[in-house]
Parts: structure tokens; sequence; C-alpha cells
């Protein structure tokens, strides 16, 4: 019996935690392995938000919520947009959800008809794609390049632009690349966008507060706010609050599109944890003490992954503006052979022989779009990165 529908053949499980999992069942069989493919802090959640959440529950914060959300959460996020991006939104422009995640998926199922497309700047993060056909469109891929800086031309986006056209998806920071897209970048994309007036603009910043030195970040929003009636934000606390196992994203935009992904919610999940969102008023409203210093870790965990791939010619690495990837190219390890006799043809079998040679599990770059690349997590120790390196490094001299 076929229990699949025909929608679900189109997409495939997530490349990231396919890989994840693979580590995982290595290290349930005693094998040490160093797992950098994940986008996970390695941090606990901070006290004040874990004693929110404990107050809450003492409170009875325990029932089901509104759909989009609790006030408290609401007035939380509306004075941080205002606060951080300098844009203003009222209580029925905002929604939160299970993640950021499932906010994107109910502002696709949403909007998207038969024969829509969706331009996607590669590299992306793994679910856009899967998620635009589950609904029925079509990713138009624009590949953005390493000597570019993985930033778009506007040449190659007005290329992919065009009456079909019914959203473009924007990460930044980029997940995988870490790329941080200027005020700049943004009103050149809003520029190309702007004739196209069914054209929305998906702009994922849920690394917003990951960046590195010298680098600025500026929403979407606050470069082009004459787009604002087709923007939405989608944003959350699981990365910049160490807050993954929490679930809970939000999203800014119009109020008839926010009023659509309300509608979809309701018929659901009903609302996302009432436990979680009163512990989110205070990861979004409270201090911010946590959420600078695991950015400067962060930054010394990159220097310390970056300098030590820059030791292993083999592999190209770019440094990241923000969030806590690097993206490395592998060019060179193409149509080498392993021990075993096996010809690395792409950058899966690299991230396949990294696993079992090196027990290093990293995500290949054909899984965002781009390659021949491999992406490494650094959110986890030092201890660990230093490890991984050192693996690497025997592993990669062992090939001929």
């Amino acid at each position: 019996m076929n229990y699949q529908a025909e929608r679900i053949s189109r997409i495939q499980s997530s490349p990231s935690m396919a890989v994840s999992q693979a580590a995982k069942e290595m290290v349930r069989q005693g094998i040490n392995v160093v797992d950098l493919s994940l986008g996970e802090p390695d941090f606990n959640t901070p006290e004040n938000i874990i004693n929110a959440a404990v107050d809450g529950m003492r409170q009875g914060m325990t029932r089901y919520t509104a759909s989009a959300g609790i006030p408290e959460l609401k007035a939380a996020i509306i004075a941080k947009l205002a606060r951080d991006n300098k844009l203003e939104y009222t209580a029925e422009e905002i929604t939160v959800g299970n993640g950021a995640k499932q906010l994107i998926f109910n502002a696709l199922m949403g909007t998207l008809e038969a024969d829509d497309e969706v331009v996607l700047l590669a590299p992306y993060f793994v679910s856009y794609p899967d998620l635009v056909k589950l609904h029925g469109g079509t990713p138009r891929i624009v590949r953005c390049y390493a000597e570019n800086n993985f930033r778009p031309t506007r040449e190659d986006l007005a290329a992919a632009i065009n009456e079909k056209t019914r959203w473009i998806i924007l990460n930044t920071p980029s997940n995988p690349s870490g790329a941080v897209l200027s005020k700049e970048d943004l009103q050149m994309i809003g520029e190309v966008v702007r004739p196209f007036e069914r054209l929305l603009v998906m702009s994922d910043e849920i690394y917003e507060k990951i960046v590195f030195e010298g680098t600025d970040f500026v929403s979407f929003g606050e470069a082009c706010p004459a787009l604002r009636g087709r923007t939405l934000i989608i944003n959350g606390v699981s990365k910049s609050y160490a807050m993954t196992g929490w679930r809970i994203g939000y999203a800014a935009g119009p109020a008839g599109l926010i009023q659509v992904m309300n509608k979809l919610q309701s018929q659901s999940t009903t609302s996302a944890c009432s436990i979680s969102q009163i512990a989110s008023v205070e990861a979004i409203g409270g201090h911010q003490l946590f959420v600078e210093s695991s950015r400067l870790e962060y930054q010394k965990r990159r220097d310390l992954m970056l300098d030590g791939l820059r030791d292993i010619p083999q592999l190209k690495a770019f440094s990241p503006e923000g969030a806590f990837y690097l993206f490395a190219e592998c060019q060179a390890l193409l149509n080498k052979t392993t021990p075993e006799g096996r010809r690395l043809t792409n950058d899966t079998d690299v991230a396949n022989y990294f696993l079992k040679e090196a027990h290093v599990a990293c995500v290949p770059g054909a899984a965002y779009g781009l390659e021949p690349f491999v992406r490494f997590s650094f959110a986890t120790s030092e201890e660990q990165i230093s490890l991984a390196l050192k693996q690497l490094s025997a592993a990669i001299n062992k090939l001929c």
C-alpha cells in the first residue's frame, strides 16, 4: 500500500537532520563523532527565561492561547521591532508560531497557487525549496557565488523574476554562508522587485543578533519601507536565546497576510505553547546580556575554525559575517580516492567521507543549492572544533 500523497513525493527529508541522525547512530555504536551538522546553540537557555516560564506555569499560563499569540508576547515583539529595526507594527500585523519554519510554511501555504514561482538565493536554507514545492510552487534559483561574497547580482535577480513570481525569500544573516546583506544589497533587491505588484518579499532574519565585528544588520523592512505592504519579516527566539526546543517564531507583515496565516494556524496547531510564549516575553523584552556574551563566544569559535580550515589547503574557507556556520569550498577534494578505493565525485561524497573517516558530521553544499561546498556549524565548544579540525586534516591526508 502507498501511504504517501503525491505532493509529499515532491519533497525530501531535511538533509541536515539526516546527517545529524547518522552521526547520532554512530555515537550509539560507541564512535566519538564531532557533530558540526546542526544549527543549534550548545548553550543552555538563560536562567531569567527559564524562571519566567516557571512563574508563568505557577500562575496558570498552561491553557490554549489565541492562534496569533498572547498579547504580552505580541507587545514585546512590537517593542523589539521598533527598538532594534526602526519598524512600526500593530498587534494585527504580528503572529506567533511554533518556530520560524512553521510560519514560513503557513505563509507559503496561504498564498501560493499552481504555477506560482518563488525566487530563492542559493546557497539557501535547506527547507525553502521543499516547502515551495510542497505547496505547488516552483523554485527559481539565483546562485550567489563566493567571488561575489554570496550576494546576488542585479542582472541574475532580474532574469529570475517575472509575472509568475509570487515570493522572493531572503535569509540574512545566511544559513549556510554567513553572508549578511547590506542596506545597499537590500535596496537593490527592492528596486528589482518593486515593479512586480503581486510579488511578496519574505525576509528570514532569525540570525539577526549573531553578527560579527564590522558588520551591521539591517532588516529588509528598514531598508525598503516603500515595500512594507508586501514584506513579511520572519524571526524567532531559537538562535539568539538558545531556545531551539521552546519552538517560538514570530512574523510581522501586512494585516491581510497575517490574517491568512492565523486562519491556517487555527486549523493546524491551534497556537504555540503558552509556556514557551511566556518565556519568550522575557527573552525578547528582558535584559540582553546573554545575546552579547554568546555573540562574542561565537566570534571566537568562528575565528578558531576559520584559522584551522585555512591551514588545510584542500578546503577553501570563507569568513562568515554572521550566523554560526562556515561554508567551505571542497573542489580540490573531488576525484580524490579514499583508502578503500572510492572516488569522491561530489560534495555529498566528501561529507560522507568526513563522517566515516574523520568522524566529523557536516552537510554537503548540494543541500543548499550550491556545490561543491560543505557546511560546518561552529555552535559547539572550542575543544570540539579543535578536535574536528585535527581529524579532518588527518582524513584529508589519507586521500590520494
